[in-house]
């Protein structure tokens, strides 16, 4: 019984979630637009299951990836190991990026933007090549923030300069980055920070911080992910001027 009430409970947390989206699309369509809603049954359903989906994801995150992200940090710190944690830290940004599927979309859609403005040749090699060069990219690009991130915890740096310091390279990099790539270089700092990534390198960094004397999770232990939004900028826009 009790495991059921808690199911219940985390269906109920998700429609709730969920209803300032349904609320928002109901109140546009029926009072601004004055139309019924297309395909209501269909729509219906799709929210049934994006709630138990959401329910699924949110319950699984909690049980798996949470813990094993913490329990690794702890693990590398106790081992007391500079050079493997920050190997760890690499493998994890890259491993997490390049499976990220927004990422996998994304630069699909860009291969595809670039074959039709005659950037890269339309053909499917070139499409390919392209995508896969920009995912990579995007995949190095995190893995060196979670790298540097996991270094700021260790040695205890501020994180507003570190930040300050990136978001100036990245104006700077603007200025010369051909214009057909900042749009992108922008939104894949977006796109890395999704549903595999975030949870794997929160666990990561408050595990870390909890696990070092002197450290607060709080203040040192968050602060990785806007890393991992940060340097996709800086090396996807060096990625279309070198391309």
């Amino acid at each position: 019984m009790k495991a059921i009430r808690a199911i219940l409970k985390s269906l109920l947390d998700s429609l709730r979630d969920l209803l300032p989206i349904i609320g928002v699309i109901a109140f546009f369509q029926l009072i601004v637009l004055q139309q019924p809603i297309p395909n209501f049954g269909e729509i219906a359903t799709g929210i049934v299951f994006v709630v138990i989906g959401l329910t699924l994801f949110v319950h699984g995150l909690n049980l798996g990836l949470f813990p094993i992200g913490e329990s690794m940090a702890y693990a590398f710190a106790k081992k007391g190991s500079v050079l493997w944690l920050l190997l760890f830290a690499f493998a994890l940004g890259f491993g997490t990026t390049v499976a990220e599927p927004a990422l996998i979309a994304v630069a699909d859609e860009a291969a595809r933007v670039a074959a039709s403005g005659h950037m890269i040749e339309d053909s499917k090699e070139s499409k390919s090549s392209y995508a896969f060069g920009l995912r990579i990219t995007v995949a190095v690009s995190v893995g060196f923030a979670i790298l540097i991130g996991v270094l700021r915890i260790i040695k205890g740096w501020p994180l507003q300069y570190l930040i300050i310091g990136g978001y100036i390279g990245v104006v700077i990099m603007t200025m010369f980055a051909p214009k057909e790539i900042i749009g992108i270089a922008y939104d894949s700092g977006g796109v890395t920070t999704s549903t595999i990534t975030v949870p794997l390198v929160t666990a990561l960094g408050v595990g870390l911080a909890s696990s070092i004397k002197g450290r607060n999770p709080m203040i040192d232990g968050f602060g990785l992910i806007a890393f991992a939004s940060l340097t996709p900028m800086i090396f996807v826009m060096g990625y279309g001027m070198v391309v």
